[in-house]
């Protein structure tokens, strides 16, 4: 794992105690598996489909909204 022992880790993880405390750690690791969570269910969705009407190829508005009055 990127050529991290044990020590390292145990190193990297008392450095992330010292900074943040060990009363805010719990509320970090939940926070990065919602954020791990979402990203999976994000990415295994499909795509959300587009109904909103397109332009013609000539760049026109379709036949629908060319009968409204110009005013409103």
């Amino acid at each position: 794992m990127f050529g991290l022992g044990m020590p390292e880790l145990i190193i990297i993880l008392v450095i992330i105690m010292v900074l943040f405390g060990a009363s805010r750690l719990p509320e970090m690791g939940k926070g990065i598996g919602q954020a791990i969570k979402n990203f999976k269910k994000a990415t295994s969705e499909p795509d959300e489909i587009d109904v909103t009407p397109k332009k013609g190829v000539t760049g026109e508005e379709p036949k629908g909204d060319a009968e409204k009055p110009k005013g409103e």
